[in-house]
């Protein structure tokens, strides 16, 4: 079975801003597209998991996010990174949504999809909401980058962080992650 790295966008992939939807604001977090490509060539599927709430409460649309991510990978294939699969929860907070993290659907989906194991597979992230995510799909570790909202979410609520690895970025991620499956 294969294995996968799913990745929130926004301040783990590109530079948090808050709503982006526009392509002039996508900007990669440094080393993230390196970080990504080492990841690939060690044979992990590349799957972003992205909730994007600003459609649901009508601040852009769902093209507008196509667009984005088109762009994004786009600026990324220049560089050898190609992602697998992109899934996108445009529901806001508080509406019914099968794919919204916390939900693991998107990653049970990916499963049934590339006949992943999830025991196998890691989640990045810079919410609790990513962690959550990829707890309830049974990853073998959900991990903070201290990018995006980390380094804030690990300073107000460490409690809520026990289980997770906590690392400085992207890149950090991907060392550790290659560490663990290199032992």
């Amino acid at each position: 079975m294969s294995r996968a790295v799913f990745l929130d966008r926004d301040g783990t992939i590109i530079q948090e801003k808050h709503y982006l939807h526009k392509v002039e604001d996508v900007e990669l977090c440094p080393n993230a597209a390196a970080a990504l490509l080492r990841l690939q060539q060690s044979g992990f599927k590349l799957i972003i998991v992205s909730n994007q709430a600003g459609v649901g409460r009508g601040y852009f649309t769902l093209d507008d996010v196509e667009t984005v991510h088109a762009h994004l990978c786009d600026l990324l294939a220049r560089q050898g990174v190609r992602f697998d699969r992109i899934y996108v929860a445009p529901e806001a907070p508080g509406v019914p949504s099968r794919g919204r993290k916390p939900s693991p659907q998107f990653l049970f989906d990916a499963r049934d999809e590339f006949g992943l194991d999830l025991a196998r597979s890691y989640m990045i992230g810079d919410k609790l909401s990513d962690l959550e995510c990829g707890w309830n799909a049974g990853v073998r570790q959900s991990i903070l980058v201290r990018t995006g909202y980390g380094a804030e979410l690990e300073r107000t609520a460490p409690e809520k962080l026990q289980r997770a690895m906590i690392v400085d970025d992207l890149s950090a991620a991907a060392d550790w992650i290659l560490r663990q499956e290199s032992q």
